[in-house]
């Protein structure tokens, strides 16, 4: 039993000093460490609290230059798009005068296209292609040629319209993203480490899927401005020759309608002159009718009147044939009523054939009155045609600038 409890092994003294020194030692090392690390606390806790605080003010600082940033761009922004949207309005003021100058067309081009289908309606010779019939042509295609530019140019400024109304669209977005991006960023400028909304978040560590550099974001908003720019610049250049197209045709449709009234009354004056004349000359025809009429009376009347003397010549031959015996010789008295019979006979021979003449002189008279009339008829006709319904037609179109 002695043996198997066996007493502690004793130390020299010299061990137990050195253990004792080797606790002090351990004790005073673990101390100096302590010692530095609560130094080294305090000094980390105040960089670290300098360090914050610095950082939070140079993002403080940050989202304020942001804040500007898209104030700036806002304004910027703000201003093409009040300059888009007076363009637009612009446009569409330019869009409804090409529309009312197209329509305008419509009258002159309908009263062209009348008279010359009232012109159509002239007879006879008075069917010609004078320089009015052409004048009115011209007319025709000038006013197709207007037209369908003013047309052209409507479709241009249609899709003018539109493109401003898509740089609209986008300059609305932008604004509407920098509005909420400056409500976002105004809200984080305000909270502070005592707000109440304050919170951790664990989504902040996610990786951005796109992300967008200051370059990127400012090139973007400086991409709508220079579109707007271009489209503005479009729009000017549009409108300047919009300005100038309904200046110029509406002068080309004015000189053509001018020539136009010029070559009626041209024509009508002519017409007129002409109808005139002829009415002259049939007055003339009609003073020569009255007058052959008078001399066929007078030679059929002298022809009437040699029935008496002929009569009487052949009555006193044959009675004279009666005498008796040796007294029917041929004496002078014989020989001149033989002579007497064929003068009478021969005179009315020459009336009779100076008659006929007459009469054919007479029908011929006749048949140029009927086609002097006739004539005249044509050219009243053609005078109704041109200076009532035609000219009446054109007096009420007025050529109008837009």
């Amino acid at each position: 039993m002695s043996r198997l409890v066996q007493a502690p092994p004793k130390f020299l003294h010299q061990e137990w000093q050195l253990s004792n020194h080797s606790q002090y030692h351990k004790a005073e090392v673990q101390r100096s460490q302590s010692e530095q690390l609560i130094l080294e606390s305090q000094r980390l806790v105040k960089e670290i609290e300098r360090s914050t605080r610095l950082s939070q003010k140079d993002v403080n600082k940050k989202l304020d230059q942001r804040i500007e940033d898209i104030k700036f761009w806002k304004k910027e922004l703000e201003s093409k798009l009040e300059e888009t949207v007076n363009e637009i309005e612009v446009m569409l003021t330019y869009k409804t005068r090409l529309e009312k100058a197209i329509e305008s067309c419509k009258e002159p081009m309908n009263v062209a296209q009348q008279c010359l289908l009232e012109r159509e309606k002239r007879v006879g010779i008075d069917l010609v292609h004078d320089d009015l019939e052409r004048e009115l042509i011209k007319e025709t295609e000038v006013i197709q040629g207007v037209s369908a530019l003013l047309q052209r140019t409507l479709e241009q400024t249609n899709e003018q319209i539109r493109l401003n109304r898509s740089i609209k669209y986008y300059l609305e977005k932008d604004l509407e993203n920098k509005f909420n991006a400056q409500k976002i960023d105004e809200d984080c400028a305000v909270l502070t480490n005592n707000t109440p909304e304050i919170h951790y978040s664990n989504s902040i560590v996610k990786p951005v899927k796109c992300p967008v550099t200051p370059g990127d974001w400012e090139e973007f908003s400086n991409a709508n401005i220079l579109k707007s720019d271009k489209e503005k610049k479009s729009s000017l250049a549009l409108r300047a020759l919009i300005d100038n197209l309904l200046q110029q045709t509406a002068s080309d449709m004015r000189k053509q309608q001018l020539d136009v009234n010029r070559a009626l009354q041209v024509r009508i004056q002519e017409t007129k002159n002409t109808k005139d004349k002829l009415e002259e000359h049939l007055g003339k025809v009609m003073e020569q009718i009255r007058a052959q009429e008078t001399s066929i009376d007078l030679l059929k009347k002298a022809i009437t009147e040699k029935e008496g003397p002929i009569k009487v010549a052949q009555t006193r031959m044959e009675t004279r044939l009666l005498r008796p015996n040796v007294e029917l010789c041929h004496d002078p008295a014989h020989y001149r009523l033989i002579r007497e019979v064929q003068e009478i006979s021969t005179n009315v021979d020459r009336l009779e054939e100076t008659l006929v003449r007459a009469e054919a002189e007479l029908r011929g008279l006749v048949r140029s009155q009927l086609s002097l009339e006739e004539d005249i008829q044509v050219k009243a006709n053609t005078l109704y045609i041109d200076e009532v319904l035609c000219a009446q037609m054109r007096s009420s179109v007025a050529i109008n600038t837009f």
